[in-house]
């Protein structure tokens, strides 16, 4: 220990009154414990609980499955992709978003004017009706006819739903399964050709 080093460390011992130091470690902001992150599923579990219990779904999901759709959907997944990760198909999982509420920009973008259909939704039109009125095919209509469905339900409620799920997993910055898979391969990757012969 040279002079300098002593100095400071008897400045310490009569600061402080004490010879060692204490490390803490503290959480970066903006990063999450293992127990936020836990607490924050267990909120999105709650909601998906509370509208399952509140509307008719038409996914076959089960709740932990909707989590993850929640979870995926936040971190940009396409419906294809979410479907790939919970081995089922991209329609069930578009079924599962619109039970959510959980709709994008991109549904909405109809072959036709998709207040025409809101009408016909609001008047609860038979698929028939609006088959013929809006000149296009079932499955079409049945899909926008989802969507308007979904849009629907969340303003009734406020866009409570949507806005808290949107609230607790951008704000909480948690990485779905997803994003935590692309992370590790890009790892795994950028690491593949590191040399680590480093002399010190």
């Amino acid at each position: 220990m040279d002079e300098k080093t002593e100095e400071l460390r008897e400045i310490f011992i009569d600061a402080t009154g004490s010879e060692s130091v204490t490390e803490t470690q503290m959480e970066s902001p903006g990063s999450l414990t293992d127990g936020d992150e836990g607490a924050v599923l267990e909120r999105v579990s709650e909601l998906v609980g509370t509208m399952r219990e509140r509307y008719e779904f038409d996914s076959s999901l089960s709740d932990g499955e909707l989590v993850d759709v929640v979870r995926c959907h936040f971190d940009g997944a396409a419906d294809d992709t979410i479907a790939e990760h919970l081995g089922t198909e991209p329609q069930e999982v578009f079924r599962a978003r619109m039970d959510l509420h959980l709709v994008t920009d991109g549904d909405r973008e109809a072959p036709f004017e998709l207040e025409t259909l809101m009408e016909l939704h609001a008047d609860d039109a038979p698929i028939e009706t609006r088959i013929e009125t809006l000149d296009a095919d079932e499955e079409t209509v049945r899909r926008y006819s989802a969507v308007v469905d979904a849009d629907m339900e969340s303003t009734r409620a406020n866009d409570r739903f949507r806005d808290e799920f949107r609230g607790l997993l951008t704000d909480a910055d948690i990485e779905g399964p997803l994003a935590q898979d692309a992370h590790e391969d890009g790892l795994e990757e950028a690491t593949e050709d590191i040399e680590t012969d480093v002399s010190f």
